[in-house]
């Protein structure tokens, strides 16, 4: 068995058996397999795609690669969320402390950018001293301890999918439904919990661009789940424009404290509000909607901003230290009339060339930079008027760039669902 006959198999549209994924994922660990081959393997998969058995085959040599998180200490019910990532995407920094304010525990092991979109641990490392890698024994510590633990997990977890996701980034390789639904099943099954659910993005600004490829993800990852006996829900959510106001690491973290106190962007607290209750729905035995009320709660008291406080204190970060960049453009409204679109992925690889993102597997993040929108799709904006702050470093942009990815017209257009459709 070679590495050459099996990229060949893949580009030919062939299946792959159970041993030639198992050959190439533990070659490739071992590093047996050059990043070179592996891209090129990628690639074919990208290209050409992967049966359900494949995909399997591909999440359970992935999860085999290293530990499972035994979660049978901890009294309580864990349920875990994930979200395939989006332009402004800071989901995981309110859900987590706000289900575990509700006696849920939630052990969440994230991620770092990928592709346009924005890591999750790249966020929190925003917050000065916040430690985001930790042994499994400090999580469960931790989530006995206040129910809650957001890490970027112990490297003895699916270790094979860490070193295949950094290298997707960087080689135009993040747009599979196989290699998406593979790296992020592996990952929740490691962690051990039984119910599972996924915040799936769909639009410009997100991996899957349209319902139809949304849809088949979520029917891969619920079908993986059942192989495993883990209940998964899928809500699709809209990415055509991003996600609340921020876009960039610290920013995002502080739009993230002001909806934890009940504040911001309304479409924003809709999704982390329907995330949380479907979690909490899972954790507490309850229903959706009596679920829904009491995140709300929640949310209004401020217990789930009290529960965020928290859990930076436990992971040794400075709340009131998060890096923002001091250098500050104020973009002005080229003309008057409604904001009709907002180029959700032109602006991510905006903010990722201002140094939000990476290029390069090996740049370092500027947690300071990137935008924070004045407007958003809906709204009425006056020529002179601010349409966007832009937060830069040591890299500027062209403010035509900036101003370009904003549609503005003399009709309005209507504001559409942050949530598509629940499956599962």
């Amino acid at each position: 068995m070679n590495i050459l006959t099996i990229i060949e198999k893949k580009k030919n549209k062939q299946e792959l058996t159970k041993e030639e994924i198992e050959y190439v994922v533990n070659g490739f660990l071992k590093e047996e397999i050059k990043d070179y081959q592996m891209s090129s393997f990628l690639m074919a998969v990208v290209l050409n795609g992967m049966t359900i058995e494949e995909t399997f085959y591909l999440t359970d040599v992935m999860l085999k690669s290293g530990d499972v998180l035994d979660l049978s200490s901890l009294k309580d019910k864990v349920v875990d969320k994930h979200s395939t990532g989006g332009v402004g995407d800071k989901t995981t920094l309110i859900v987590a402390p706000l289900v575990a304010s509700l006696g849920v525990n939630v052990v969440k092991m994230s991620g770092r950018g990928l592709g346009h979109t924005g890591g999750t641990i790249d966020k929190l490392e925003a917050i000065s001293g916040f430690k985001t890698s930790i042994s499994k024994n400090q999580m469960l510590d931790q989530v006995k301890k206040i129910g809650v633990c957001i890490a970027s997990g112990s490297a003895s977890l699916v270790p094979a999918d860490k070193k295949i996701y950094a290298l997707r980034d960087v080689t135009g390789t993040t747009s599979s439904i196989p290699l998406i639904a593979s790296s992020i099943m592996s990952k929740k099954i490691a962690l051990g919990a039984n119910d599972i659910v996924i915040d799936l993005k769909v639009g410009n600004g997100a991996l899957m661009k349209d319902i139809k490829d949304a849809k088949l993800l979520a029917h891969y990852m619920i079908e993986i789940g059942k192989r495993y006996q883990k209940n998964v829900v899928c809500v699709l959510t809209d990415m055509n424009e991003p996600l609340g106001k921020a876009i960039g690491n610290g920013l995002e973290v502080k739009e993230s404290i002001g909806v934890l106190k009940n504040h911001g962007d309304e479409k924003l607290k809709k999704l982390v509000l329907t995330l949380a209750g479907h979690m909490v729905e899972k954790g507490l035995g309850i229903s959706f909607d009596e679920a829904y009320q009491k995140c709300q709660t929640n949310l209004e008291n401020q217990k789930a901003y009290q529960k965020f406080e928290e859990l930076v204190k436990w992971q040794g970060g400075n709340i009131d230290d998060i890096c923002i960049s001091s250098n500050v453009i104020s973009l002005k409204s080229p003309s008057t009339g409604f904001v009709n679109k907002i180029d959700a992925l032109k602006l991510g690889n905006l903010a990722k060339i201002l140094g939000a993102g990476r290029i390069k597997e090996d740049d370092n993040i500027d947690y300071g930079v990137g935008f924070v929108l004045n407007k958003k799709v809906g709204d009425y904006v006056l020529e002179g008027e601010e349409l966007v702050k832009i937060y830069t470093g040591k890299t500027d942009l062209l403010l035509e760039d900036v101003v370009s990815c904003f549609s503005i017209t003399n009709n309005g257009v209507e504001k559409e669902s942050i949530i598509i459709d629940v499956i599962g």
